[in-house]
């Protein structure tokens, strides 16, 4: 009776490592196509994207700094 269930376990393990390859070069595949659709910014778009990321960094830096400001003489006011 155990040989015959080792029997099948391996007869499985061999369809198991063929449905792993195939589903490994099936999802290979897949993103191959994905990446085909992707479209590329032009210059323009890449210049304005560019600008728009330098503004924001700069705005949340002057906010941090500014909370950093007061909270640096608030606890000068309360500890020193």
């Amino acid at each position: 009776m155990n040989q015959v269930k080792n029997a099948s376990a391996n007869s499985n393990s061999g369809a198991d490592k063929v449905r792993i390859w195939t589903r490994i070069v099936t999802f290979f595949k897949e993103v191959i196509a994905e990446f085909k659709k992707v479209q590329r910014p032009t210059r323009q778009e890449l210049w304005q994207i560019f600008l728009t990321v330098i503004f924001f960094v700069a705005l949340v830096m002057v906010f941090v700094g500014l909370f950093d400001l007061l909270f640096g003489k608030l606890v000068f006011l309360v500890f020193g």
